[in-house]
Formats: C-alpha cells, sequence, structure tokens
C-alpha cells in the first residue's frame, strides 16, 4: 500500500508541475515577419488582398497539394472567404473583416476541431519608394491555458514565424516575376 501511495504522489505530481507552470506563462502571442518586394505598392496591394493568390505563395497551402479550397463572397473585400480541409493543416477558414483601401486586408482564422481557436490577421503594405513596397504579415492569438505549457517547448513567433518568412519571399519571388 505504501509503494502504490508513493506512485500516486509521483503521478500526481508529474501531472501537477505542468499546470502550475501553465499558470505563469502568457496566454497570448504575436507573430509578424516583413518583406520588401520591388514592384509599387498599388500592385502589390491589388495581388494581397485577394484571398486566391495565396495559393501562389502561401507554404500553409502549397505544403499540402491534397487541401481542398472553397471561396465564397467577393475576393477581397469585406466577407469574402476561404474555407479549408487538409491533413496537414486541419479544417479552417479564413475571413475578410476590413479592407484598408490601397493598404492592406484584416480577418480572421478560424480553425476547427480539437484545436479549436480565432486568430486576428493582416497583411499590409507600405511604399518604400515608387518601385518598392514592404509587406507585413501578422497573426495574434491566445494558447488557452492549459495548452499555453507547450510554449515550454516551442515558440509561436519561431514556428508560426518561419512559414510566414517563406511565405512572404515566395510572394516576393512570384510578384517580381511578373
Amino acid at each position: 500500500m505504501k509503494l502504490l501511495k508513493k506512485i500516486l504522489l509521483v503521478l500526481g505530481a508529474i501531472l501537477a508541475i505542468p499546470l502550475i507552470v501553465a499558470l505563469f506563462l502568457p496566454t497570448d502571442y504575436f507573430v509578424k515577419r516583413d518583406v520588401v518586394i520591388n514592384k509599387s505598392q498599388a500592385e502589390v496591394f491589388d495581388y494581397i488582398k485577394l484571398l486566391k493568390s495565396q495559393e501562389k505563395w502561401s507554404t500553409f497551402i502549397l505544403n499540402d497539394p491534397k487541401m481542398t479550397l472553397h471561396y465564397s463572397g467577393t475576393d477581397g473585400a469585406v466577407g469574402g472567404k476561404v474555407t479549408w480541409e487538409s491533413d496537414v493543416m486541419g479544417v479552417g477558414e479564413q475571413e475578410i473583416t476590413q479592407v484598408m483601401d490601397g493598404s492592406g486586408i484584416a480577418g480572421n482564422l478560424r480553425f476547427k476541431g480539437w484545436m479549436e481557436s480565432i486568430a486576428p490577421v493582416a497583411l499590409f503594405s507600405e511604399a518604400v519608394n515608387e518601385g518598392s513596397t514592404k509587406v507585413s504579415w501578422q497573426m495574434s492569438g491566445k494558447m488557452h491555458y492549459p495548452m499555453n505549457f507547450l510554449q515550454v517547448f516551442f515558440s509561436m513567433d519561431d514556428m508560426i514565424g518561419a512559414e510566414y518568412a517563406k511565405s512572404l519571399a515566395n510572394l516576393k519571388t512570384t510578384l517580381e516575376g511578373q
């Protein structure tokens, strides 16, 4: 009986430690990456405002050739939406909630399933000079307790930021190749 008590105490401690640590970890995250593209702001904005254009540059789509995408609403306008089903990215949708004419779009990513969440996202374009534009891609969100304990092992900024950087490099190559 003493051995069983010791085993239960050890197991209880093993389960309690992550829960206690998670109490002290942040639940909010913010990811942002930038790239400068040698095209005018008008050309860049007209391209990045379209959800469908992400099929050509977003690694989140390019990494799963079996991903199914469905578009609804007017692409590039408030209410434009893409839904996806993917073995790699799961099930979700992105909806445009704001269009800042000539400079950017904002919206929400909604992930469904066991990791259900909503994350605000935005793509901004800013003229560097007449022929160059800085594009910024950002996302924020929450990792609710106790899932925020996972931040001990990986950083949302590192993980998502790496994909944002690759995607923006693809965007640069795509736009500058036109």
